[in-house]
């Protein structure tokens, strides 16, 4: 694991500078004539739209905010520093457009719900190449580089303290012959073995139960160690990623997890479904 994520580090930097600038009394519009910055500048910085912050503007900033605490000053310098790293990401940055690693490599707790596809974290090469490849717009270098860049998201599930990673998958996914039977059978069997780890827990949603609290979608919450990084609800689209972090927009996704759960086989009935889908896969 990286010692800390700059993606997770942006963002509370964000945080922190608009805490700040309330704590000061000041409105952006007050703070952007005083420092004859740019219009937007500063909403950017506050709104995590920034790539790697300036350490000039944040000193600026704290000199603005009446920040003279030294501790407090470098905390806060520190953080933009590590904020202006790269994760292993950045080189995949052509196929990464959203910042869902980023999030991923410093989360303590990852849930996700699928609708027709495994998980990511949990694809094998030939099931992860059989989707890069069904698009039929990408050439063979940039399937397997696609196909490597998953591989490498991957290794979070490695690492000395992994995170917690709960997945629910709608039964129509295992069912669905992405890459032909032999692909579909090793992905199973992946997810069967996976499913055996103390900090992976897979649940099958079944045929069987209908219409259920996510027809919309698939989606991703992500939770962190630190009171300072609230859980955040990744969404992705075919053109877009979206992030969703109001508290009242995470507490209604985690609503429709926990209706999901507990709509889902419990984990031994949902080995036993994988095994029983595997089998038949083989047998056909």
């Amino acid at each position: 694991m990286i010692p800390g994520s700059p993606t997770v580090r942006r963002r509370r930097l964000s945080a922190e500078l608009a805490r700040l600038r309330e704590q000061a009394g000041l409105t952006v519009e007050e703070v952007t004539k005083r420092l004859e910055w740019s219009r937007g500048r500063l909403s950017h910085m506050e709104q995590n739209r920034w790539t790697r912050p300036d350490l000039g503007n944040i000193r600026a900033l704290l000199d603005l905010y009446g920040v003279a605490d030294i501790e407090v000053r470098e905390a806060i310098l520190n953080l933009a520093r590590q904020s202006r790293e790269k994760g292993w990401w950045a080189q995949y940055k052509e196929i990464f457009g959203g910042s869902l690693p980023g999030f991923e490599a410093e989360a303590t707790q990852i849930r996700s719900f699928e609708l027709a596809l495994v998980p990511g974290l949990l694809q094998v090469p030939s099931y992860a190449r059989a989707i890069f490849q069904a698009g039929q717009v990408l050439d063979e270098a940039s399937v397997q580089r696609r196909v490597e860049a998953r591989l490498t998201r991957q290794q979070i599930l490695f690492r000395e303290t992994p995170p917690q990673l709960w997945v629910v998958i709608d039964e129509a996914a295992l069912r669905k012959m992405i890459g032909g039977p032999e692909v579909m059978a090793e992905q199973i069997q992946h997810l069967i073995d996976w499913a055996r780890r103390p900090n992976i827990t897979i649940q099958i949603l079944p045929d069987a139960v209908g219409a259920h609290a996510a027809l919309q979608g698939a989606f991703v919450l992500l939770d962190f160690a630190s009171e300072l990084d609230p859980s955040l609800v990744y969404l992705e689209t075919a053109t877009e990623s979206l992030w969703l972090e109001k508290p009242d927009q995470v507490q209604a996704y985690t609503l429709i997890y926990n209706r999901i759960v507990a709509a889902a086989l419990t984990v031994e009935d949902s080995v036993r479904r994988m095994v029983a889908v595997r089998d038949h896969i083989l047998q056909n």
